[in-house]
Order: structure tokens, then sequence, then C-alpha cells
């Protein structure tokens, strides 16, 4: 009959199989995993193992731990305290797409190589172990922010249209971003032009979306130029980024200079700091004179048709002019050219009577455009005329060097 009696414990003994049994439960929920990214040690979030061995002397951080909108170009950091690193998977949780990274020589840190993605999710897996070879599993998550809008580096010249040619020694560098920018400073830091030989330089920001890029003086004959905008992550200001990196290569072609002079209605041309060659010209008229200062080619096209309506001159106004021209370059962006006038030939080397061109006769139009190209430079003098504005596409050599140094948001 005793066996069916309940068990009756005293006070004492019940309090020891209590104690055993929360014991129990604790050692159970030591070696249990939670949810991923949830472990934390005194509210410090990814510094504490999910899931570890008893006894386990390794403990494993990792940076930023449940983190949101990071910047993609912030690099996931796991670190081990008391024992290395066995493993780290870092994926993006959308595209199932791995994170490559590198370990430290001691195997105690990771450090990711590659730049996140914009507005993504990944999932962060470490394991570490200590000397004794206990093990410790930590887990995390970090997600990207969003950009409203993505800027791109649009680089002026194209670098494709000057591979085969070269610039001249008067070619400014210009970034033209997509969108405008707020943040100046923390994008123009992110910006360089390297020059072989080196040779000292400065950004100008013409407006919001562009900034130029020049050197103190001209370049010298044969320079390398490598330019450089590693804007991928970076805040241009009002929800715009930078879309990505670029880097590009120039190469600064031999010297060629040409002196208009309107006094004396000649045009001097130099190469390489020698004159080669002397040529009759007339400028623009008092009406339309032509800009004074240095100009820099930006475009040519053996025949062209010129039209003032391209710069809000247009039919109906007594300025106004359509004709087709040959041997045509580009020397501002206000209808300024460089071209072959039959009409002025009776002018050229006495009177200026263009609409602000430089004309020439056929066979010097012709020399000039088989030895002329992108970023060569035409210096005008006594033309009359006002001196060429920096917006006016390169507008960049008007100014004395200590103003173009206060353009830079840097100055």
């Amino acid at each position: 009959m005793f066996l069916n009696k309940p068990l009756s414990l005293s006070g004492r003994v019940r309090s020891g199989a209590l104690t055993g049994l929360l014991v129990s439960v604790l050692a159970l929920s030591a070696c249990s995993s939670g949810d991923s990214g949830s472990g934390s040690n005194n509210g410090n979030p990814g510094s504490a193992p999910v899931s570890s061995e008893a006894g386990a002397a390794v403990t494993v951080s990792i940076e930023p731990a449940d983190a949101a909108n990071v910047s993609p170009t912030t690099p996931i950091v796991v670190k081990a305290s008391g024992g290395t690193i066995s493993a780290v998977t870092v994926t993006n949780t959308t595209k199932g797409t791995k994170v490559n990274g590198t370990l430290s020589a001691d195997k105690t840190t990771w450090t990711s190589t590659d730049v996140l993605g914009y507005g993504a999710k990944y999932s962060i897996d470490a394991h570490a172990a200590d000397p004794a070879g206990k093990t410790v599993d930590q887990q995390s998550t970090v997600s990207t922010l969003s950009p409203s809008k993505q800027a791109n580096a649009n680089l002026i010249p194209a670098p494709s249209s000057v591979a085969s040619t070269g610039v001249g020694v008067g070619q400014p560098i210009v970034f033209q971003f997509s969108y405008p920018v707020k943040n100046k400073a923390d994008v123009e830091k992110q910006l360089s032009v390297k020059s072989s030989p080196a040779q000292e330089g400065s950004w100008y920001w013409v407006d919001d979306k562009n900034v130029h890029y020049r050197p103190k003086s001209y370049w010298k004959p044969g320079t390398t130029l490598t330019v450089s905008a590693k804007i991928y992550g970076v805040d241009f200001g009002n929800g715009v980024y930078g879309a990505s990196d670029r880097t590009e290569t120039y190469h600064v072609h031999d010297s060629w200079i040409a002196k208009a002079d309107g006094n004396t209605e000649q045009m001097q041309i130099f190469h390489n700091g020698q004159m080669v060659k002397t040529m009759p010209i007339s400028m623009g008229k008092d009406a339309t004179p032509t800009h004074q200062g240095p100009h820099v080619i930006s475009f040519k096209a053996q025949n062209y048709t010129m039209d003032s309506c391209t710069y809000g001159v247009c039919q109906g106004d007594p300025k106004w002019y359509r004709s087709d021209e040959h041997w045509a370059e580009r020397m501002s962006n206000d209808g300024e050219f460089v071209h072959e006038n039959p009409n002025s030939v009776g002018s050229q080397g006495n009177s200026n009577v263009s609409h602000g061109c430089i004309n020439l006769n056929a066979a010097n139009a012709e020399w000039f455009f088989n030895n002329f190209g992108l970023g060569d430079v035409v210096e005008v003098a006594n033309s009359g005329g006002p001196q060429l504005p920096v917006w006016d596409l390169y507008g960049d050599w008007a100014m004395s060097w200590d103003q173009w140094q206060k353009g830079s948001a840097l100055s």
C-alpha cells in the first residue's frame, strides 16, 4: 500500500532538486542557438556568441552589427579575442552572392574586401575556436542605405574620343555629374588627378554639376594623367549618392599654341615653344568682338554648319547668321571657331570683320586643322572683346592661379 502513496520530499531536498533543475535549464540555454544576430553581451549587439561550447574562452565581435542604413563602402569586420577565426561567410540575402574578405596573418581579424551594394541586406556567419578547440558561432545582419538618386561622374573630354590622339597642353579635366552636388567638399575629397611628371593643380567648381581641374600652368608635353572619382557611397546631399567609381588615363601630346593678335591681324603658331608659322587673320568685328584670353580647342569638324541660334541669337536678330564652313575648330561655347572663310580673305591681315571667329584662308585653315586638336590653345590678345568667362566651356586659363584655387570647395 505504500506504493500508492505520493512521494513526500523535505524542504531541503525540494530546494536541492530545484537548484539542479535550474542548472540543467541554464546549461541547455547556453548551448542552444538564438535568433540570427540577436546575440549580445550587456546590450552590445554582435559581441557575444549565439552558440558556443561550454567553457569556450574565445569571443567574437562583428562590426557593424545588426545595423541599418550603412554606407556600402563600410567594411564588415569580424574579430576574435582569446582564439582564432575558423570561417566567416557574408551573404547577400536577396541575390545569394558571397562577399569576399581577407583574414589577418594571426587569424584574429577578417575584413570584407568587396564593396557592398545599395539597398541590400547581408547575413554574417562567423566561427572561431580557442586554443583548446572549443568553438563559438556568431551571426548578425547588416542593411545598406538606399539612395533616392545616384549620380554618375561623366568626364569631358570623353576618354575614348582622345585615346589615339591625346590632348593638348591646355586641356582642363572636367567631371560633369548627372545631379547637382550639395556636399562639394565631401565629393572633391574623392576626386584626384595624378600627373607624371608631377605638376601642381587644383579643382574649381564652375557650378553645382561641373568641376574643372587644371595645373598652375599648361601641362608639360608628354604628361600622363590618371584621373579618378572614388564617389561610390559618397553622400552628394539631397538624397543623392555616387553611382560608381571611375578611373581613366589621358596622355598630353606635343605643345601647340596659337597666339592671335587683333592689332597686327596675325596669328603666330608655336610648336613645343618654337614659332613655326604665321598666318593673316580676321577676328570679330566691333559689334561681335572675339573674347580675349586663352581659349582651348574642344571640337573639330572638316565641314560644319554654324548657326548663331545655337547660342541664342536666332533669325530675326540682326546678329543672326547661318553658314556652312570648312576646317572648323571650336574654341568657346558661344560660337567662336577657327575656320576657313573665303569671304573674308580680303580682310585677313588688315581688319576684323567676323562674328567672333578667327577667319583663315583655305590653305592656312587646312594646315591649322591638321595640326591642332582637342586641348590645344589659342591665345587671343587685343581683340577689343571681354575676357573669356570661366563658365564658357574652357575659360579656365583666363583666371589667375590665386583666383582659380579659391574655386575649390576645400580652399
